[in-house]
């Protein structure tokens, strides 16, 4: 062990170290507990980012933790590789996407090694390599089968700047998530995955995630969006037809004044086909068709629509209504019609108002303020029926409850249950990310490419210029092929797989990567599943998370897993922010992980982005903390170089005899119970170091005494040493390996605490006179309240200050506090 803390020469030395010995590889040991620890992989950008090197760090504090603790640990990582970034910079550089992200892999994986994360390099996947994305097609090929992938024409979200499809959960505010380009409208045919046929089960499910933040929980319930109704059906006047709405208030029926469709709406452009209505209609639609959901939906909107001149029937009491279409009205949203009862819901008085429509109040308040006869504005209270027929007079609950019993009776209508959540668009009209395994045949429509021919490679012969049809089209060795069913010829489609569908299941593919024969064993599979700790950002709440749960309840009902959960618990990591701010090109306020590992090393790094802040809070960059780090590594370098000259060759046992050597060992003891506790139960990584430095201290304080045990000293080395280890590994493996031990600490089992330690013969306590703090006296520790006080009271600090004072009362807390109340 070098007399000065040498981190370069360290950190180089046991990366090699841990690299040839192949220390982190993981294999399936049946009799040994197992522990799956996972951080998001991430998109190889090139660079990584703080916000990285935090989220993985805490994932390998728990891996190294736990590993010493005795369990088998799986702790992979590898590379979300497809997506627009990549294909724009082979724009940008006339360069193949495979060669930006190649490079950007190899840049990131060599800073990940030296940042010394424990990964089982042996199982790393790639989602742009063809051995990952044949069975991401293979997965696809099985929905279809299974009736979960589907091809429908339909107005989707386009982003004129990306110029390609979104799905509904990256529009964020009527903006691309990517690009904040403003979002519109745009009728294309475009493959689903039918995510709602699990909408029930996913709600469900979300009661049995008891180790995820309820925030996380409560994002997800909201984005699938149960309610409970009806449908009912409105027949179309002069025609065979039925207008279904869904509608949560059935007892608002009788106020019906009028219908609204969405402009996309299939029946409007039939309803207005050779009428006079028509050529209005159309240009309504068009306008439309530019204007983002969020355009459309804002409230502060002044109401525009356009009658289609027809009317439907409705079915409670044969009134007729008018039909509009106007933009407040989504198609994704229910069945993209509207009854439109506009003395009870704002945006249809609004739009009833603007249009001269009646506005009939079918629920009497029970609040005495609102004049039902005289509303500017609507209500929603509850209350009784009124203006209702036969159901006046009843609770406006009862009633809807009998109006849909009577729907039923009379097949106008029947109770249901609706969704906020959609079908999940995947289809992409880029170059980059999995090609979509179907063919298109004249004769037979759709089918999938036979499975023995996969993967469907990406074609290299494809112009990219981010414009117009997808890349794939310009590919004429792609294009043209022949159906796997008749042999004619046909198409292969063009479109290329959302690359959420590849993170979906990686998960999985860990515990049997590389395998060429299937996407993942299941035996092996179901060793390691479910993960029992995920960690990454909270962006990722509704979308990847809630997509990885609808793969993992798939491949369950498909016999693939045995688990209906992917992930049993999930930490969600605060940002790193500099200066106030989230760390960003633009706000120049970016610290490169490179840039410190230079000048201080990885393990000052690691420790600092640990230290600053619990790992669910955002945690301020300071340059301040980063140097207390790097000095708090070399204090405990210094301080074990010293103990290896002064204990080297002292056995590990001692008993602890006068009153310091009880302290070190009560500081030691309660050092390791706390950094156990704050790892394994709360992840309170901050305050498990902070017990570290307040040892390290009472380390340096009891060696300078004239008359020390070495046997405590060496044990508190051998313990301080482990504790550290998950932390700063490189400097850990440097101290242990001075301490005389050949094997990696990695292999080393964690400390365990004696619980006789931490009873204190004696404790310090606080004296109060009239609840201020005057005196601090050591006392016998464990006393009854009467012993206690009499203890204190005989001290002679303690007597002096109340000597030739009245006290009037007492209040003592054993081991902690006396209050003595004395007449002022």
């Amino acid at each position: 062990m070098k007399k000065q803390y040498d981190f370069r020469d360290i950190e180089a030395r046991w990366q090699r170290t841990w690299e040839e010995q192949d220390l982190f590889r993981s294999t399936e040991e049946p009799k040994q507990k197992k522990y799956y620890v996972l951080e998001m992989f991430p998109y190889p950008s090139g660079k990584l980012h703080m916000g990285h090197v935090r989220n993985y760090s805490i994932g390998d504090v728990v891996a190294r933790f736990l590993k010493m603790q005795g369990y088998n640990i799986l702790h992979p990582m590898g590379w979300d590789s497809f997506g627009l970034p990549a294909e724009n910079a082979a724009i940008k550089h006339g360069a193949h996407p495979a060669e930006w992200t190649t490079q950007n892999i190899q840049e990131m994986k060599h800073q990940l090694k030296q940042l010394g994360f424990s990964y089982d390099w042996d199982r790393e996947v790639a989602t742009y390599h063809p051995d990952y994305y044949k069975w991401m097609q293979w997965i696809f090929i099985q929905f279809f089968k299974r009736g979960l992938a589907y091809k429908k024409e339909h107005p989707v979200n386009w982003c004129p700047s990306c110029h390609t499809v979104l799905a509904n959960e990256q529009v964020v505010e009527g903006q691309c998530e990517r690009c904040s380009a403003v979002v519109t409208k745009k009728n294309l045919s475009q493959w689903y995955l039918k995510i709602t046929e699990y909408a029930d089960r996913l709600l469900e499910d979300l009661d049995t995630l008891n180790g995820w933040p309820e925030k996380v929980r409560t994002m997800q319930r909201n984005w699938i969006g149960k309610s409970e109704g009806a449908e009912v059906s409105f027949r179309l006047k002069d025609r065979g037809e039925d207008l279904t709405v869904f509608t949560t208030r059935a007892d608002t029926l009788f106020g019906v004044t009028y219908m609204v469709l969405s402009p996309e709406h299939p029946l409007v452009k039939p309803l207005v086909k050779d009428t006079p209505y028509e050529a209005a209609a159309l240009a309504y639609i068009e306008r439309c068709s530019k204007m983002s959901d969020i355009e459309r939906t804002d409230t502060t909107n002044e109401k525009t629509g356009e009658f289609l001149g027809c009317y439907a029937i409705n079915p409670v009491n044969d009134r007729e209504v008018p039909i509009y279409i106007s933009d407040y009205v989504l198609l994704d949203y229910g069945t993209g019609a509207v009854m439109g009862v506009p003395a009870h819901d704002q945006r249809d008085f609004e739009f009833a108002t603007a249009f001269g429509l009646d506005i009939v109040p079918v629920v009497h308040p029970e609040d005495p303020i609102i004049d039902v006869e005289h509303l500017k504005e609507a209500f929603v209270a509850e209350g009784s029926m009124i203006n209702s027929g036969s159901y006046d007079g009843l609770h406006n609950t009862e009633g809807s409850r009998r109006i849909i019993a009577d729907l039923e009776a009379t097949g106008r209508g029947k109770a249901t249950v609706n969704f906020r959540l959609r079908d999940w668009l995947i289809s992409r009209q880029r170059y980059w990310g999995t090609p979509i395994p179907m063919i298109h045949c004249d004769d037979c429509g759709w089918v999938p490419e036979k499975e023995e021919n996969l993967p469907v490679l990406l074609p290299t012969d494809v112009v990219l210029t981010g414009r117009g049809e997808s890349p794939l089209a310009t590919s004429p060795t792609f294009v043209h092929t022949q159906c796997p069913c008749c042999g004619k010829p046909a198409q292969r489609e063009l479109d290329t797989m959302d690359t959420f569908l590849d993170s979906s299941w990686y998960y999985l593919r860990y515990c049997d990567a590389g395998n060429p024969e299937e996407a993942f064993r299941k035996d092996r599979a179901d060793y390691w599943m479910a993960v029992d700790q995920y960690i990454g950002g909270v962006e990722h709440a509704i979308l990847h998370l809630l997509y990885s749960r609808f793969f993992t309840k798939v491949f369950y009902d498909m016999g693939l897993c045995s688990v209906e959960e992917p992930f049993t618990n999930l930490l969600t990591q605060g940002m790193v922010l500099k200066d106030g701010n989230k760390m960003s090109k633009s706000m120049g306020n970016v610290v490169s992980p490179e840039e410190i590992i230079e000048r201080y090393g990885a393990d000052t790094a690691r420790l600092f982005i640990l230290f600053a802040s619990p790992p669910e809070k955002e945690l301020e960059w300071t340059d301040a903390g980063v140097e207390g780090s790097f000095r708090f590594i070399n204090r405990v370098y210094r301080l074990v170089e010293e103990m290896v000259g002064v204990t080297s060759g002292i056995p590990l046992v001692y008993r602890a005899e006068g009153s310091d050597d009880k302290q070190l060992d009560y500081v030691l003891n309660h050092t390791v119970k706390r950094v156990t506790e704050d790892i394994k139960n709360r992840f309170n990584f901050n305050t498990a170091i902070s017990a570290i430095m307040e040892l390290v201290n009472e380390m340096y304080r009891y060696k300078e005494l004239d008359d020390i045990n070495l046997g405590l000293l060496a044990c508190a080395t051998d313990r301080l040493v482990r504790m550290l280890s998950p932390f700063i590994p490189h400097v850990a493996e440097e101290m242990w390996a001075a301490l005389g031990n050949t094997d990696s600490v990695y292999l080393a089992s964690w400390p365990q605490y004696d619980p006789s330690a931490l009873v204190l013969d004696s404790v310090e306590i606080v004296v109060q006179i009239n609840g201020k703090v005057r005196e601090r006296a050591v006392v016998a520790a464990g006393l009854d309240r009467e012993r206690f006080t009499e203890e204190v009271l005989t001290c002679e600090p303690v007597a002096a200050l109340i000597e030739g004072k009245e006290i009037i009362k007492m209040i003592a807390v054993p081991d902690r506090l006396l209050n003595i109340v004395v007449k002022a």
